[in-house]
């Protein structure tokens, strides 16, 4: 991502300063494809990427475009909201950064009885847009009409990533990688990638087409790549890593009660193995902490005594309760822990 993000931007310097010299070689577009599972931190990479790069930065969901001509917003919108993002500023925003998440809800639709509005019609109607053209815009609307002044935004330079969770995906590229599996002592068994968290990291272009994306969208995201599913390790630093880390996010709260929130590392490896088997990335932290905070939220405001709650592996296993201090054996510990350092 990095390394397509700087070559687009050094395609930009060359363009605007000619930095490189006149020797007729055009350097393409490398619009993005980024694949993950849901809760990877798709968004949370592109708003960091547009905060390092200060950059204009729209960021769009693909579920709400519809062919022009039906009720919901048309595929020029995009660009609007980076021209907002922007300030209205044209130059500013014809170098920003648009990342059009769920682009998987613009799959072909696989009954072809109805009209597909906001499916393989949006894609089409995009192509211009990734590629790069002069299009027109509202300027302070989402939608084209008299009332709203338009202008003329140039998309060459604007970088696009799109990104999507895929879901079933995985099931085309088990589909595509079994059909290597046969019989016999040497043969891949058919439940070889069952168990394989990072089975998107084999994608294909075929694979993509199969999902139902038309190849001539797939064709102008050249960089597709696929982030890893979070592992036990990484939750545990999303939960206190971060500078409003979940856990640090609790801490605060009780600390307006005067109350200290310890979690000891045990807890935190258990909330981790929680959050993985949900399934749902670095969002399930959220709910799971909140189950066990609800209690401790609701009771510690009612003892003025209570000095620190430390959240321990067994409550978070169920096996008991969270370890709570109250403030005169806190005061006495310290004392104690004062005299021994005097003495």
């Amino acid at each position: 991502m990095s390394v397509a993000v700087y070559n687009h931007y050094k395609r930009v310097a060359s363009l605007e300063n000619l930095v490189a010299e006149d020797d007729g070689i055009e350097i393409e577009k490398s619009n993005m494809l980024m694949i993950g599972p849901t809760g990877s931190g798709k968004t949370y990479m592109v708003k960091t990427l547009a905060k390092l790069l200060d950059v204009p930065l729209a960021i769009t969901d693909a579920t709400s475009l519809t062919e022009a001509g039906y009720i919901g917003d048309d595929i020029e919108s995009v660009v609007s909201k980076l021209l907002a993002a922007a300030g209205n500023d044209v130059e500013r925003a014809e170098k920003g950064i648009i990342f059009i998440d769920e682009i998987d809800k613009l799959a072909k639709k696989k009954n072809t009885n109805q009209r597909d509005v906001s499916g393989e019609s949006v894609q089409q109607g995009m192509l211009k847009l990734l590629e790069g053209a002069e299009i027109e815009v509202p300027v302070g609307a989402s939608s084209k009409n008299a009332m709203v002044p338009m202008t003329m935004i140039d998309t060459r330079n604007i970088l696009f990533i799109c990104g999507g969770a895929f879901p079933d995906l995985e099931d085309i590229i088990k589909e595509r990688l079994n059909k290597a599996s046969s019989m016999g002592f040497v043969a891949d068994l058919k439940d070889k990638y069952d168990h394989e968290e990072n089975l998107l990291s084999k994608v294909t272009v075929e694979d993509l087409r199969k999902f139902g994306m038309i190849p001539e969208f797939i064709g102008r995201l050249p960089v597709i790549y696929s982030l890893e599913a979070l592992s036990e390790e990484m939750f545990v630093r999303i939960l206190t890593e971060p500078r409003n880390a979940i856990t640090k996010q609790y801490q605060k709260l009780l600390a307006f009660d005067e109350v200290n929130l310890e979690f000891t590392d045990g807890a935190l490896h258990a909330i981790a193995r929680k959050a993985r088997e949900k399934e749902l990335g670095a969002r399930a932290l959220r709910s799971i902490l909140e189950e066990y905070m609800l209690d401790i939220m609701y009771e510690i405001p009612k003892d003025d005594n209570i000095g620190t709650v430390r959240i321990t592996e067994d409550y978070i296993e169920k096996k008991g309760g969270p370890q709570i201090i109250m403030r005169d054996t806190q005061r006495l510990v310290e004392q104690k822990a004062a005299g021994t350092g005097a003495q």
